[in-house]
């Protein structure tokens, strides 16, 4: 939700359809993002932007967690480039956790944005990311996606390839909705 040219709120609740079970939905997330340097010309944008916010469980059995982050964004013409990375820090008997993820989109269609307005568009998208767990080892993994993105929702699909677990590779399917 944006609060501002500057301010962003982000809400997640994610909901998991495989494997079967009763645990299949997670926690909620709550990300505010406040840009602190931005660069815009005729041709893309630049800027910088400071993230915090809670982890709030779903479940009494659950504990929460603080996270702070920050995230960089890079868009020329049809390339764009993001870097992120988040530290959530645990409550209660949750472990700490730490990712990062950098991201490079190429705009498949339309190949020009319109003069005046805005317009739906496909992107294709290579990620590489790394999760850490407290107390675990560091998983990498390698994505490769389609996105369709409209002027009032996301939709996407992709493969997650575990680069530590070769045999381990997941299709995720994901809507946003912006408003």
């Amino acid at each position: 939700y944006g609060l501002s040219a500057k301010q962003t709120l982000f809400f997640g609740l994610p909901y998991r359809l495989s494997p079967a079970g009763d645990n299949r939905r997670g926690n909620l997330s709550l990300l505010y993002r406040h840009t602190t340097w931005q660069i815009d010309t005729m041709k893309g944008t630049s800027r910088f932007a400071l993230l915090g916010g809670a982890v709030v469980p779903t479940e009494n059995e659950r504990d929460g967690a603080l996270q702070v982050g920050a995230v960089a964004t890079f868009y020329r013409n049809r390339y764009e480039w993001d870097i992120d990375v988040l530290w959530q820090q645990g409550l209660g008997n949750r472990p700490n956790t730490g990712r990062y993820d950098v991201a490079w989109q190429y705009r498949l269609s339309p190949d020009r944005y319109p003069e005046w307005g805005t317009t739906s568009e496909w992107d294709i998208d290579l990620e590489l990311g790394g999760r850490w767990i407290e107390k675990n080892t560091m998983v990498h993994q390698a994505t490769v996606g389609l996105q369709y993105i409209n002027r009032r929702w996301v939709a996407e699909a992709a493969f997650i390839q575990d680069l530590n677990l070769a045999e381990d590779t997941r299709l995720l399917f994901s809507v946003r909705i912006h408003f």
